[in-house]
């Protein structure tokens, strides 16, 4: 059996110990560091003080099983891998797993070597997705997005930082729909690029960068009279905004193709496009490279 590609560390849970011994030890030989757990709240015990590359998690346990599990694992990371193990036929468990925050799945008596490509993808994914989301938060471009109804769907916190300095103590809650007048700035653009509007201690631009008539709009904002950065010029498309939003919210490559009806790598080809967009000029190690690239500009 081939050596993992990159080092990467696991949670095992599953309440079998023949089951934990067996597959300890077939991945720890292709280099993988393994951790096991026998019942969900034992593995929740252990991602209280570290957070593995990722999770193999058992569907079928006593006390907290494999679902009840994942919901608790999801409420402490959303970017951590969790790849249920199941019977064979059980497609209610397969469509349950997902809809709890599961990556994927694989069926018992489970295939090392599947298992280990199914690792190898899905870190490969939890890398980058962490990666642009925390480059697209350390931008100093403040940039929030929002719906067609104005609810606040995410915002970073160069805009938080913006917006608070030029109207303090306004609320700024993802999920929440925007005040009145904030509202009427960013939804009411019709065909225009940008607008400002005045507040308490200054007035705000706000210039779009996904394209117009669609549910999601991505917005780059600044004090007006301090110009908007370069990289605010190149326009997003639609797809390209509704991906960046769900990759601010943490979501894989595999999640938003299933949001938005397209393929894996479908997904990637468009976050390349975001980062060249962005400004990000090394295509290799992508995700550094617009860390990199948004944190220092």
């Amino acid at each position: 059996m081939h050596s993992v590609e990159e080092a990467c560390d696991v949670l095992l849970v599953d309440d079998s110990a023949d089951a934990l011994a067996l597959l300890s030890l077939e991945l720890g030989a292709v280099g993988l560091q393994v951790h096991t757990a026998a019942s969900g709240e034992l593995a929740l015990a252990y991602l209280a003080k570290h957070l593995p590359g990722a999770i193999l998690l058992d569907v079928q346990m006593p006390g907290m099983d494999g679902f009840e599990t994942c919901e608790r694992i999801r409420d402490q990371s959303e970017d951590v891998p969790v790849i249920f193990m199941t019977g064979l036929g059980e497609t209610e468990h397969i469509v349950r797993g997902f809809a709890v925050g599961g990556n994927d799945y694989v069926t018992k008596p489970v295939s090392p070597p599947e298992v280990i490509a199914r690792l190898q993808a899905h870190t490969r994914t939890a890398r980058l997705v962490r990666a642009t989301r925390e480059a697209v938060n350390a931008s100093s471009n403040a940039m929030l997005a929002v719906d067609e109804t104005s609810q606040l769907l995410w915002c970073n916190d160069a805009a938080r930082q913006l917006l608070s300095a030029l109207e303090p103590g306004l609320n700024l809650n993802e999920g929440l729909r925007m005040p009145p007048h904030l509202a009427g700035l960013l939804t009411g653009l019709g065909e225009q690029t940008s607008t400002s509007l005045s507040l308490l201690n200054g007035a705000l631009q706000a210039r779009r960068v996904s394209e117009s008539a669609q549910a999601i709009t991505v917005f780059t904002l600044t004090a007006a009279g301090t110009g908007s950065s370069k990289r605010a010029a190149a326009e997003l498309t639609a797809r390209e905004s509704e991906v960046l939003l769900w990759v601010a919210r943490g979501k894989t490559n595999r999640d938003i193709g299933e949001i938005l009806g397209m393929s894996p790598r479908t997904v990637n080809k468009h976050l390349e496009h975001i980062f060249e967009k962005l400004g990000v000029e090394t295509r290799t190690a992508a995700a550094s490279a617009a860390a990199r690239a948004l944190g220092r500009e």
